[in-house]
């Protein structure tokens, strides 16, 4: 095994991005097998063996295998990334990244924040899926030393890769339960000097209940231009649109509401470069552009109410690294960002804030399997104050690179929200003088590689302790919000990829989780004690495959929808089933079953998930 430092990021390191371009797009093309690097936990590509971090992948492949409609579909085979859904396709979706609020776990766009205090993720989440060629990456535990704020429970990265080969195009079809039906459309290529991608999708859904319609459209562009031997240039743009019938709870108040409508518009672009200076000194420059436009229209007979929220965000991000020596890297650089936020709705909120951070990070391997990471950085915010985080990781392999101990502690934060700061209502007033939220977490794991390459077994524990939280303070007219909040998070996480007898490929996941409100004596809402995954393929020859799957959530406290009052969520297991047929090399037929047993179950208390659902469809490639 070569132990060396990987090559300068500017060759290796892909753009981080968003693929919003539904699970047909995903299945358009074949990509080729990347190295085993990683990117997210250092922001420079390393050997996945020797990472002190906790990081699970999933490759395009391994998407188009499954195939996964949702991007949160792809989640659930994530330890420690429980994601409960409002209900069906298209409902808002929370995540609970190793016990996390949803609102402390960073996405990361094309290598920009897709959320922040004041803009949500959580209707993306609900109804997008992968772009052609996407991949998963998840780097779990306090992440923020390297991106900021609300990288608490961790980062979860999206990226495209660059277009390969000669051009290729392909389109598909799928239709089935619940009046779905959609089509999509993707094309690349791409040679030394230049490259693209482009995927599309749209498709609509009726759901099972009445007023909860889904209709959405996605798109995903990537091109890239080598300008000489030391300068690479390129762009993307993402985007996602969206419309669905919210009828609310099925009881409690304002329940099946025949009328609530909601419309996401999502856009994401960006124009990077990867410069080489001479020497071991390279760059990655990404200008980046967000704009989200979200509209809740809610009919009445005493009038109309429309809440619009609009977000718009710039960025510039700059980072520089020096390869010392095959021991030895330094990176740094900073981030530069200006937000604008409108809110109608309650608190009424139209303000602005910028950022700038400046973060450093040392790789260094003093010994012959010995690798050990440390940065720091220092966020600016005009609105509210500095915040200054750390990271240290330390991993031992094995001389023969079979066996991998390794440990990490890190600090993050999440930065108060407008409403927080300065929300305005009649019974409410924002704090000015707020702290950010803040966590220290470490953990401890041990990875396994099988020989041959048969994949890998794995095992972390980790804690979390957070404190500052920002919670409501009843004592006060009008309510405020202050800094009282502590909350603690543990558990053990077990994955496995690997292949069985009989070239089954595996895919499980179990994670054990104790999240407990400190302040309240209670346990965290929504998240299970118990949750995993399993996810079984074979190809069976003659251009057939077939794969199952499960997911299982047990022991969780939720909200009833009625009363308010906390209950004990229910249980529930859920399997799936998907084949294809590969009739020619230019046309496969492709079928899957969602909830195979016709569970009943509500991810979230009155929101009642999809039943039985079988669909199929056909692809076609030139």
């Amino acid at each position: 095994m070569n132990n060396s430092v990987p090559a300068p990021v500017w060759r290796l390191l892909p753009v981080l991005s968003l693929g919003l371009a539904g699970s047909l797009a995903a299945q358009t093309t074949a990509p080729e097998r990347l190295a085993p690097y990683v990117t997210t936990a250092t922001r420079t590509p390393i050997a996945v063996t020797t990472a002190g971090s906790a990081i699970d992948t999933i490759s395009a492949e391994e998407i188009a295998r499954m195939p996964l409609p949702l991007l949160r579909g792809a989640l659930a085979s994530i330890p420690g990334a429980p994601a409960f859904a409002n209900g069906a396709t298209g409902g808002a979706v929370s995540l609970f990244l190793r016990g996390a609020n949803s609102n402390q776990t960073l996405f990361l766009v094309d290598g920009l924040r897709f959320n922040d205090p004041n803009t949500d993720y959580q209707v993306a989440l609900g109804g997008a899926s992968f772009g052609a060629g996407d991949s998963l990456e998840v780097a779990r535990g306090p992440q923020s030393t390297l991106y900021g704020g609300e990288a608490v429970g961790g980062v979860v990265s999206l990226r495209a890769q660059r277009g390969r080969g000669p051009a290729r195009q392909s389109a598909a079809v799928e239709a089935g339960s619940f009046g779905t039906a959609q089509g999509a459309f993707s094309a690349q290529a791409g040679d030394e000097q230049s490259a693209y991608t482009f995927s599309a999708a749209g498709g609509h859904t009726d759901n099972a209940r009445a007023n909860n319609a889904f209709d959405s459209a996605t798109y995903a562009l990537r091109v890239d231009k080598k300008i000489s031997a030391a300068v690479a240039l390129g762009a993307t743009w993402r985007g996602f649109v969206a419309t669905s019938g919210d009828p609310g709870a099925v009881r409690g108040f304002g329940a099946n509401d025949p009328d609530n409508e909601l419309r996401e518009s999502n856009q994401t672009a960006t124009v990077f470069a990867d410069l080489g200076h001479g020497g071991d000194l390279t760059s990655h420059v990404t200008l980046g552009w967000q704009d989200r436009r979200f509209v809740s229209d809610n009919p009445s007979p005493f009038g109309n109410q429309t809440t619009v929220v609009k977000n718009r965000r710039a960025i510039l991000d700059w980072q520089s690294t020096y390869t010392a020596n095959t021991q030895h890297r330094l990176t740094a650089g900073f981030t530069g960002e200006i937000n604008h936020t409108v809110n109608t709705g309650f608190g009424n909120i139209n303000r602005h804030q910028n950022l700038l951070a400046i973060f450093a990070q040392d790789e260094w391997s003093p010994v012959q399997n010995v690798y050990l990471t440390a940065g720091l950085r220092s966020d600016d915010f005009d609105t509210f104050g500095r915040t200054t985080t750390g990271r240290v990781t330390a991993a031992w392999l094995t001389h023969d690179a079979r066996l991998k101990l390794r440990a990490s502690y890190g600090t993050g934060f999440r930065a108060p929200s407008f409403l927080d700061l300065f929300g305005q209502s009649a019974f409410y007033v924002g704090n000015p003088s707020l702290k950010a939220e803040s966590a220290r977490g470490w953990d401890a794991g041990v990875d396994y590689y099988l020989g041959e390459n048969r994949g890998t077994l794995s095992a972390t524990w980790f804690q979390t302790d957070l404190r500052d939280l920002i919670t409501f303070d009843f004592s006060a007219f009008p309510g405020t919000v202050i800094n009282v909040g502590r909350a603690r998070t543990r558990g053990l996480e077990l994955s496995g990829k690997f292949t069985l007898p009989g070239a089954i490929e595996a895919r499980a996941s179990y994670t054990y989780l104790e999240a407990d409100n400190l302040s309240a004596g209670t346990r965290l809402l929504r998240r299970p004690r118990h949750s995993g995954a399993l996810d079984l393929w074979h190809d069976f020859g003659g251009g057939f495959s077939a794969g199952t799957g499960l997911a299982f959530v047990a022991q969780r406290e939720d909200v009833d929808a009625a009363t308010f009052a906390t209950i004990d969520g229910e249980d529930y297991t859920v399997v799936r089933v998907y084949g294809a047929w590969q009739v020619t090399k230019r046309v496969a037929f492709k079928a899957r079953v969602e909830n195979l047993l016709n569970q009943k179950y509500e991810e979230v208390n009155g929101f009642p998930a999809l039943g039985f659902g079988a669909f199929a469809g056909v692809e076609v490639k030139w």
